[in-house]
């Protein structure tokens, strides 16, 4: 059974995607403020947090800066009343995975959660001969294999976000061919980000940061002024 962390000082809002959540199969933790939101993520280890933006004693921000700093790359989801696109911007600056604007729909928070899951890869793992065969994509120090969520760079496992991981994995798939900003936010955030494609260049900038020698520099990703980036295979 996976496990949710639903971090909230609203008590109506716990009670009402806890009972949600646990109708769809997930066994559901809760915390009403940041610090012990913060204490049952590190002792619980749950497979994707739900997390508001306003909380007692650490803010949403806070608790996720602090579990990305620990290498805690665990899915989050914010929810917050605010709607200003800084706040999306600063919030996924910081590592939230998504973002939900309050009020919303227990359904499609639930959906999200499910979505979360199935995108950051969270399961038993590939067999020994599953792993044999799966697909693997290969570029001189960089390895990247979709099935197992996973990323080496000179033989040393990187971590990512699930977002950072599926805008890589899609940059992969359609090598050499350039995407625009809007084509990357309708295929990795198919929901709520439409126009903010700083979202997308705040991630490309991360992914740079952690596969490329010289980020200032890129030999993978590459910004194709006016239009948006690319993948390309660097000869080694």
């Amino acid at each position: 059974m996976r496990k949710v962390l639903v971090v909230d000082d609203e008590s109506s809002i716990v009670t009402l995607l806890k009972y949600n959540l646990e109708d769809a199969g997930f066994e559901v933790i809760t915390a009403n403020d940041g610090l012990e939101g913060l204490k049952r993520t590190i002792e619980e280890r749950p497979d994707v947090i739900v997390l508001d933006w306003m909380l007692p004693h650490m803010d949403g921000m806070e608790v996720c800066k602090e579990l990305r700093l620990k290498k805690i790359q665990t899915p989050i989801i914010m929810l917050t009343a605010k709607d200003e696109e800084f706040d999306k911007v600063l919030g996924l600056e910081l590592g939230a995975d998504d973002y939900m604007t309050k009020p919303f729909s227990p359904r499609e928070v639930t959906a999200r959660v499910k979505a979360m899951i199935r995108r950051s890869g969270i399961s038993s793992g590939p067999s020994t001969s599953e792993k044999s065969t799966e697909e693997t994509y290969t570029f001189g120090p960089l390895q990247i294999y979709p099935e197992r969520f996973e990323v080496l760079l000179n033989d040393e496992q990187i971590e990512f976000t699930p977002k950072e991981f599926e805008l890589l994995v899609y940059l992969i798939e359609n090598k050499n061919r350039v995407l625009t900003r809007d084509q990357l936010l309708s295929a990795v955030w198919n929901y709520d980000f439409a126009g903010d494609t700083r979202i997308v260049d705040v991630h490309v900038s991360h992914l740079r940061e952690k596969i490329e020698e010289n980020s200032r520099k890129p030999i993978f990703i590459k910004t194709i002024r006016g239009l948006g980036y690319k993948f390309e295979e660097p000869k080694f």
